[in-house]
């Protein structure tokens, strides 16, 4: 669905302080690479769907972290006060602009090893996809990739199905839903990249939860256990994608993925742990810090992004690049982070 008649709507959103949107977009974004979650450095961008139809939302931060202010400008064909309201609740569900942070900082300065990395990434918000279902198309996509080649998948997804949204002669789409996912057929999503089996995960989640056999934000009335175990009844969904889920999908921030290979490598070097640390392991170095251990993983991945120099301004060279390492690394399976 492409539309190209334009109006535009303008709000404000009152973050809880502190607040840093340039730190929080990364955390959600992952790699600069990524089409649907954009940041040019100082404008978060990103097509969402009101209804039925897709809006483009351009978010930039006015004023100093501690005292924030959030500017949104929505533009889409024929807008109403309800497609706004919808916005704004989706942009403070992506974006965590609710989150009290407080508490979780007064734990953090009282432990020698978490506060500077707390002071150094302060303002970061724990971002969320704005559906469960999103949240589970992105963990399925990266199971058992490297980040950089999950994005890329993601990428091909949203531009081959997703809604989209045409401008000044530039088409940007927003991540698909089950309609949309449903309509693909499984010789294409090969032909995208995806495995056979991750083909058929996606597509029998989309025709379970139109169908209404899996109804994604029940999860959100289930503690953390049986949320994962109405997780694991979907096919394709073993305990990662689970608990991917529940932290970013569901924002259950006592949630720190221990099967996540990537954050728990980043948490062994950060922690100066000789060797890798497994499932359990990672249960009992992030006790101390519940129930907010998931804020933890995003500090941590940040300090990753900063390390690899992936948290820079978006440039076509930096685009040319990381294509040519994406094909250069053939698609190459590491494992799932981020």
């Amino acid at each position: 669905m492409v539309s190209s008649v334009m109006d535009s709507l303008t709000f404000d959103i009152r973050p809880l302080p502190p607040f840093r949107l340039d730190l929080t977009a990364w955390a959600l974004r992952r790699r600069a690479r990524n089409i649907v979650d954009r940041w040019d450095g100082t404008t978060y961008r990103r097509v969402l769907v009101a209804g039925d139809v897709p809006v483009e939302a351009f978010v930039t931060q006015v004023g100093p972290s501690e005292h924030p202010r959030v500017a949104v400008r929505i533009t889409g064909p024929r807008l109403t006060a309800e497609m706004r309201t919808q916005i704004k609740h989706l942009l403070s569900l992506a974006l965590g602009l609710e989150t009290n942070l407080q508490p979780f900082y007064a734990l953090a300065y009282r432990d020698r090893r978490l506060a500077p990395l707390v002071e150094q990434f302060r303002g970061l918000k724990p971002p969320r996809f704005p559906s469960i279902f999103e949240a589970f198309v992105n963990a399925i996509a990266c199971q058992q990739l490297s980040l950089t080649v999950g994005i890329e998948l993601l990428n091909r997804l949203a531009t081959r199905c997703g809604p989209v949204v045409s401008s000044a002669g530039a088409e940007q789409h927003a991540f698909p839903g089950a309609e949309d996912l449903r309509r693909v057929k499984a010789p294409t999503f090969r032909h995208l990249g995806f495995s056979y089996s991750k083909a058929s995960s996606l597509l029998s989640l989309s025709r379970e939860t139109l169908e209404g056999q899996f109804q994604p934000e029940q999860l959100l009335d289930l503690d953390n256990e049986s949320a994962v175990q109405e997780s694991l009844k979907l096919r394709g969904v073993g305990r990662w994608t689970a608990e991917y889920v529940l932290l970013r999908g569901l924002g259950r921030l006592d949630t720190f993925p221990g099967d996540d290979v990537g954050a728990r490598n980043r948490l062994a070097l950060w922690l100066g742990r000789d060797g890798p640390l497994d499932y359990d392991a990672v249960r009992r170095a992030v006790k101390r810090w519940q129930p907010y251990a998931g804020l933890v993983y995003f500090h941590l991945l940040l300090a990753g992004l900063t390390e690899s120099g992936e948290m820079l301004p978006e440039t076509a060279e930096r685009r040319t690049h990381n294509s040519l390492l994406y094909l250069a690394n053939g698609g190459a399976m590491k494992h799932r982070a981020g």
